[in-house]
């Protein structure tokens, strides 16, 4: 019996698609959900033997205080009524598990850690944090005082892992991938391929907006007709549109799309590439995958077990822009490895990554 705390659950988030993929996938006979999110961009969605409680929300810092004091109070009433025993909660955002009822067991979600997310948790310093010196302080404070009153948690990577021991947690983690609904994700043959490259996610510096564009300069120089589209949207949007105005004949950048749009993109493409520094478990790089798309991506831990080198994918030493370049050129001419590489790359998720095996996992952590 569990409740689930999320407050953006309608959205195109990595966090509501976690949740969305883990909820449509729940085996029959699972325990009692109760689903507590607010009502921001609220869409008709149901889920078998999960109740969906909203309490109004708009994206604001104030709001998200309130939005919790009356997600507390309902979290105690389903323990008291003996409805609940655990609560799941999905961190970003902290503040909801700060005015969580200290009673009730919790078992915390770490999507990304802040250590990770200053870009201090690298020996090599490979981007500057959106946030100052003081601000990561603070965040990274909450964090260790969440984590103080996690009785389990769940990371999605090993990374994931090491970055939650640097804070000196001591109780259980297991340690489950974000997975991919196979059934959405499906690769057609007979959509007509006329990208050569997608990026795909947010546009900020620790995904690696900044690399972005150097890549880009790279793949022009080397091939004059190469079509590329970023998908995505975020803090350095407007600035990276900025440093691609010159190449507009080769880049299109579509900002914010849709489920669907997104998933076309997919199927017009040949190569995925992706210049992140820092990520839980990426989720576009799945799905991708899933799309049966060659992916090239750089050597970090949370790739590790999913993009296997020449395998599944390539991968590329942090910031060898002239060798990912090459690596992405080389399989736009090589149309054959790539689509091994993809086939291998799906064969992979439905053995490892699928969300019908992930969901009992997930609920298997509560026992």
């Amino acid at each position: 019996m569990i409740a689930i705390v999320y407050p953006q659950f309608y959205g195109v988030g990595g966090i509501a698609r976690y949740l969305d993929s883990f909820l449509a996938n729940l085996p029959d006979g699972h325990p009692p959900i109760y689903l507590i999110t607010g009502d921001e961009h609220r869409q008709p969605i149901a889920y078998e033997g999960v109740d969906i409680i909203h309490i109004p929300f708009t994206s604001n810092r104030f709001v998200m205080i309130i939005w919790m004091l009356k997600a507390r109070k309902i979290l105690l009433q389903l323990y008291k009524q003996r409805k609940i025993s655990w609560v799941n909660l999905h961190i970003p955002p902290l503040i909801p598990g700060l005015l969580l009822p200290k009673k009730i067991p919790l078992l915390l979600t770490a999507h990304t850690t802040y250590l990770g997310m200053s870009g201090n948790f690298y020996k090599t310093k490979y981007f500057d944090s959106q946030w100052n010196q003081l601000a990561l302080s603070i965040k990274s404070r909450i964090e260790l005082v969440i984590f103080q009153r996690t009785k389990k948690m769940i990371t999605l990577t090993e990374q994931g892992q090491q970055e939650v021991l640097a804070y000196g947690y001591k109780n259980p983690i297991v340690v489950i991938p974000n997975g991919v609904d196979l059934t959405k994700f499906t690769p057609n043959s007979h959509v007509e391929k006329d990208v050569d490259v997608l990026f795909c996610g947010r546009i900020e510096r620790r995904k690696g907006s900044h690399g972005m564009i150097t890549l880009c300069h790279h793949l022009v120089a080397a091939k004059a007709n190469i079509k590329i589209v970023i998908v995505g949207y975020g803090e350095d949007e407007a600035w990276v549109k900025a440093q691609l105005a010159p190449y507009a004949k080769n880049i299109t950048m579509t900002g914010q799309v849709s489920f669907s749009e997104a998933i076309e993109f997919y199927q017009r493409s040949r190569v995925y590439a992706s210049t992140s520094y820092y990520e839980g478990l990426p989720g576009t790089c799945l799905e991708a995958m899933a799309m049966q798309l060659p992916v090239v991506v750089w050597d970090f831990l949370f790739y590790r077990g999913l993009v296997n080198d020449a395998e599944t994918g390539r991968i590329v030493p942090v910031d060898d822009f002239e060798r990912m370049a090459t690596q992405i050129i080389d399989l736009l001419e090589h149309p054959e490895i790539s689509a091994q590489l993809g086939e291998s790359a799906r064969q992979l998720l439905a053995q490892r990554y699928g969300w019908d095996r992930l969901a009992k996992e997930v609920l298997l952590a509560f026992n």
